[in-house]
């Protein structure tokens, strides 16, 4: 799984963490994504697809 991020479309709103917290968390001073694990084990890889679906500014990117 490849995991890319456009932090420039990033808007903060958080849903990224609550689907895959192990995967995602956002920055203290603006709240952008924060990606932690960028080769997350199989177990995470449905949250992570999850995450990219959710984004409401379309900032994640999942490729098999």
């Amino acid at each position: 799984m490849e995991i890319s991020i456009d932090f420039d479309k990033c808007c903060a709103a958080g849903q990224c963490v609550l689907a895959a917290p192990e995967v995602f968390d956002q920055r203290d001073e603006d709240g952008v994504v924060v990606l932690l694990d960028p080769d997350p084990p199989v177990a995470e890889h449905e949250n992570v697809r999850q995450a990219a679906a959710v984004c409401p500014a379309a900032a994640i990117e999942v490729r098999p």
